[in-house]
């Protein structure tokens, strides 16, 4: 799948930094691949130091199965709009919240 702006919301602004969340049934390893998230291309608007906090669905968003919460740091944007990646968000791992086997303890 590609990124969907509909599953990224803002939890709002503060000092400069955003924090975000984002849901989906893509692989954390896609998602955090320089460009998976774009600022041109998707209308998103974040910037360095942003916190987005991956929250991966093994079936459908919000109704499949949690697999793992992940929380992860914008590192990079390409502001350069002449480059090919122009609008590019890197995204890096910060921790890991939950996974599988501890959410189904939760119960």
């Amino acid at each position: 799948m590609a990124f969907d702006s509909a599953n990224l919301a803002c939890h709002g602004h503060a000092n400069g930094f955003g924090l975000y969340r984002y849901d989906s049934i893509d692989s954390l390893i896609l998602i955090e691949a320089a460009g998976y998230m774009n600022n041109l291309d998707d209308n998103c608007n974040l910037a360095k130091g942003d916190e987005v906090h991956v929250y991966s669905w093994t079936t459908a968003v919000r109704t499949g199965t949690l697999n793992r919460v992940q929380m992860m740091g914008v590192t990079n944007v390409i502001a350069n709009d002449a480059a090919a990646s122009a609008g590019a968000v890197n995204l890096a791992e910060i921790m890991t919240v939950l996974e599988a086997g501890e959410i189904s303890s939760l119960a």
